[in-house]
């Protein structure tokens, strides 16, 4: 693929569907790109987080638990995991498992945030991205339901 792919890819996801050209392209050149064998564990539950993932090939099974039980989402490529971890540290929620050759990109935090930094229209729109997912979490929470109800 050519980086225009990559980043008209990246476009596929709501956070980076906001970014300006520049941003992307930043974003795109910046990521690191991980290989995985099935069966890798990209993260586990309870880690500290540094930054998000995009899965670009393969699948990923995300867990709460590590005794054997199936998985509580499988993720499929041009999908963003740890949005949050993105924004600020956290403690990973779920353990990240590739479920057959997967390839992701890894963006750091410092990354992120240095991309936001240069580029104040998508640090705006990214800003108002968060905030609505903050009001949709906490609504969600009020009412007992899961955030997408």
């Amino acid at each position: 693929m050519t980086l225009d792919d990559d980043i008209d890819n990246l476009t596929r996801i709501p956070l980076f569907a906001i970014f300006e050209a520049g941003a992307l392209r930043n974003l795109a050149f910046a990521s690191e790109t991980r290989l995985l064998r099935a069966g890798d564990t990209l993260f586990r539950r309870g880690e500290e987080s540094d930054g998000g993932y995009i899965l670009t090939m393969g699948s990923v099974a995300l867990t709460t638990h590590d005794d054997g039980r199936p998985a509580n989402h499988i993720l499929h490529p041009w999908a963003l995991i740890g949005e949050m971890a993105l924004v600020a540290p956290s403690m990973r929620p779920v353990t990240a498992l590739a479920l057959e050759p997967t390839t992701v990109l890894k963006i750091s935090r410092s990354i992120f945030h240095q991309i936001l930094e240069q580029h104040p229209a998508t640090a705006a729109r990214a800003r108002d991205f968060f905030r609505e997912r903050l009001v949709d979490f906490a609504r969600h929470a009020v009412a007992g339901l899961a955030p997408g109800e």
